[in-house]
């Protein structure tokens, strides 16, 4: 249609029996070392909810307020984490050693994001809780700011709240940019809009600065409890410890952001938000910008299965 804008480009197809019968589009940004952009795919410069990739600036915003979490408690505040056991141990600790209770997270009760502890969860005869929802860590944080600093916990959530001004400014200063639209996260918390150039480049700041900041607190706290981050069975918890020194953290929709120590740092979102196409589009991403282990093969593996049997893949195309 004239006028219109053109459809970002085709980042993965996928594959059954040597058939292409999808595709899955995207905007992708590589940056170097030096911060210049070294591929641009799509509209890389346009607003974007980051979702959960907003975590690490959402963590530095908290220390920047008064937080004193340090280990895995910090790295806890700027996870998603998969819901499994000891993820659920230590936000209940972190809610006792603040005086806080489950019910004062503001975050929707749910089973565990891990399919396999979610499994478990159900023939346990478990239920959706708030300790159990994937950003609880971050919750449980924030509240735990507002008892530093003795700010209302009910409206922690508000945008206009004194917690969540600081995190806008942590975002903003971060990406280089202002925050283009503020929403509603999936938590219930604020989401704020960046382009992915701005996202890659939060990254990017967060690896190259100097320690005792709290930005380099917040990376080398989710870089040392990588497990924390994410889970067991997490391509950032595989990426973190096998590659030394990235930084890596998935948002919903299928959002990524990860930064390699010496700066190089990408950023991508899949248009419709397909899950299934991270895994290959990271692994050709982070090859494309120099990245050479053998966890690639593994994160960038997405086999397609007929009849309980392998038959096809998806595939990154760009």
């Amino acid at each position: 249609m004239s006028g219109s804008a053109a459809a970002p480009p085709v980042l993965t197809e996928v594959v059954r029996s040597g058939f292409v019968e999808g595709r899955h589009r995207g905007s992708l940004v590589l940056l170097d070392a030096d911060g210049s952009v070294r591929l641009a795919l799509g509209e890389v410069t346009a607003p974007v909810f980051p979702r959960s990739c907003n975590k690490p600036m959402q963590a530095a915003g908290m220390l920047r307020a008064g937080l004193g979490l340090s280990g895995e408690r910090l790295a806890l505040a700027a996870a998603s984490h998969s819901g499994e056991s000891f993820h659920r141990d230590l936000v209940r600790t972190m809610l006792a050693e603040h005086g806080l209770t489950e019910e004062q997270l503001g975050c929707p009760p749910d089973l565990p994001l891990d399919a396999e502890e979610r499994e478990t969860c159900l023939a346990a005869g478990g239920s959706r809780s708030r300790v159990t929802m994937d950003c609880s860590g971050k919750h449980t944080a924030m509240l735990a700011t507002c008892v530093r600093r003795d700010w209302p916990l009910e409206s922690y959530l508000d945008p206009g709240h004194p917690l969540q001004r600081i995190i806008h400014s942590s975002v903003e200063e971060a990406a280089g940019e202002q925050v283009a639209a503020t929403g509603v996260d999936g938590c219930g918390a604020p989401l704020l809009a960046i382009s992915l150039t701005g996202l890659a480049r939060a990254y990017r700041s967060f690896v190259l600065a100097a320690p005792g900041t709290p930005e380099r607190r917040v990376a080398d706290a989710m870089r040392a409890h990588p497990e924390y981050v994410a889970g067991t069975r997490r391509a950032d918890t595989w990426l973190m410890r096998e590659i030394p020194g990235a930084l890596s953290k998935v948002g919903a929709e299928a959002v990524q952001a990860v930064a390699l120590p010496d700066g190089r740092a990408l950023a991508f979102k899949v248009e419709d938000g397909a899950v299934r196409t991270l895994g290959p589009v990271l692994a050709r991403a982070l090859r494309l910008l120099g990245a050479d282990a053998p966890v690639l093969d593994r994160i960038g593996r997405a086999p397609l299965l007929g009849g309980g049997r392998e038959v096809g893949e998806i595939r990154a195309v760009f």
